[in-house]
């Protein structure tokens, strides 16, 4: 225990450095980083991609005015990513004891404008109020509280969340790397779903849009078993054909606050 939680700490320890490390690796964007200052730094930890096809009507009638579907060989796509947020801070800040680091599960679909391609999410669960209520005000992003837990297991890492109110959406899935890192090439459908570097949400009609950077993904292959799976919201239904999973153990990622796209 002494151990595990001396690695937690001094883990904590070095994400700021590793974030505002992420600003030196530019080669690997479509466009280039803000002239405004980033705001944000998390750490993203343990992340499944588990991504199905999805009909292009009905992930278009969740879109804001604006906001184009983006697709990839004329199909659309729906993610539903869990992971663990560690090293949340504030520019200039070190990450705070016992709220900087907690679970989260998105679901989410792929999007452009402006000709920025990003990502808007359908709905992002936590479980830490104070991360949902701040990144409703301040990034007027569709967060919800949820109870969740997520625990390495016999190799594999065992995860499920349950929202607490609204849709009861949850997800209770067991997923691991199978292979080793891989860097998609830029034609491919890996490298189109997860190299984003941007959100898009709306703020009383307006259309808003939030800059994100990091290094390219790590990404390995993924196994994963799905038991439960309710996170896409009402309409959209899932394809019937296995997902294409991916896995990347840890991300650094930058964020500037939102403006209008």
């Amino acid at each position: 225990m002494g151990g595990a939680l001396s690695r937690s700490l001094l883990d904590a320890l070095q994400a700021p450095a590793r974030q505002s490390a992420s600003l030196e690796a530019t080669d690997h964007r479509t466009w280039p980083l803000p002239e405004t200052s980033w705001v944000m730094g998390q750490t993203w930890d343990e992340l499944l991609f588990a991504h199905w096809r999805a009909p292009a009507d009905a992930l278009r009638s969740h879109l804001p005015e604006g906001l184009e579907l983006d697709l990839f060989e004329d199909e659309a796509w729906i993610g539903v990513t869990p992971f663990r947020v560690t090293g949340l801070r504030a520019r200039g800040l070190p990450p705070l004891p016992l709220i900087s680091s907690f679970l989260e599960v998105n679901t989410r679909t792929y999007v452009t404008a402006g000709g920025k391609p990003g990502i808007w999410f359908f709905s992002l669960d936590a479980e830490s109020d104070l991360a949902v209520e701040a990144a409703r005000r301040i990034y007027k992003l569709p967060y919800s509280r949820a109870e969740m837990r997520a625990e390495w297991r016999d190799g594999r890492l065992e995860y499920e969340s349950r929202r607490r109110r609204g849709a009861r959406a949850a997800i209770r899935v067991a997923y691991r790397p199978i292979g080793e890192v891989v860097d998609p090439d830029p034609s491919t459908l890996a490298h189109f779903l997860i190299e984003r570097y941007c959100l898009y949400t709306e703020d009383a009609g307006r259309l808003k849009r939030a800059e994100i950077h990091h290094e390219p993904w790590p990404l390995q292959p993924a196994k994963a078993e799905i038991e439960k799976n309710t996170m896409p919201p009402s309409g959209i239904e899932l394809r019937d054909e296995a997902p294409l999973l991916h896995f990347s153990a840890r991300q650094d990622v930058v964020i500037w606050p939102l403006h209008d796209a």
